[in-house]
């Protein structure tokens, strides 16, 4: 039987190969686009809507735990978990069968936009291990751990989600 420090170990192995194994399949299957495939247009406002539901579910989890009721977060950030696994299976399926949007803003709203964009981009990569990491630190009852990770993952987790909304509020007037 595994003792809890091997358990550990074992979790940080597997988050260690899915926090680099994820970013990398996505960048790949990006560029893929399949032939004779009508496209998934109608994917982006639900996998934004995903976004929306998953930051506001992220909310409820800590007023969740914050009431002592712990049951309730754990079933919040286990739905999180599915939504954002959901998110990413429909973004995929959408940029595997579309051309990719540019935004057509100019000037100021532009750059805002990009810094928006390129932010969210980078912090859902940083974000795989956290959640991960926060989740297996819950699961083997190490709650304090969790507590301290859980301070950062969330607010970072809760920028993703929204932005995610709100790049796609700002580049939906140029989907074709």
């Amino acid at each position: 039987m595994d003792t809890l420090a091997q358990k550990e170990k074992k979790f940080n192995r597997l988050i260690a190969i899915v926090s680099i194994v994820v970013p990398i399949v996505v960048a790949l299957l990006f560029k893929v686009k399949l032939p004779n495939v009508e496209p998934l247009s109608f994917l982006p406002p639900i996998y934004a809507a995903i976004n929306g539901v998953t930051a506001v579910l992220l909310i409820m989890a800590v007023w969740a735990i914050k009431n002592g009721k712990r049951e309730l977060h754990q079933k919040l950030m286990t739905s999180c978990i599915a939504l954002s696994l959901a998110f990413l299976v429909m973004y995929v399926a959408y940029h595997m069968t579309s051309e990719s949007t540019s935004f057509g803003g100019t000037g100021l709203i532009k750059y805002i936009y990009l810094f928006i964009l390129i932010s969210h981009i980078i912090l859902s990569i940083v974000i795989i291990p956290l959640v991960l990491k926060t989740y297996a630190r819950a699961y083997l009852k190490k709650f304090e751990q969790h507590r301290k990770l859980a301070r950062i993952t969330f607010p970072i987790w809760l920028y993703v989600a929204v932005t995610g909304v709100i790049v796609y509020i700002m580049i939906s007037p140029y989907y074709v």
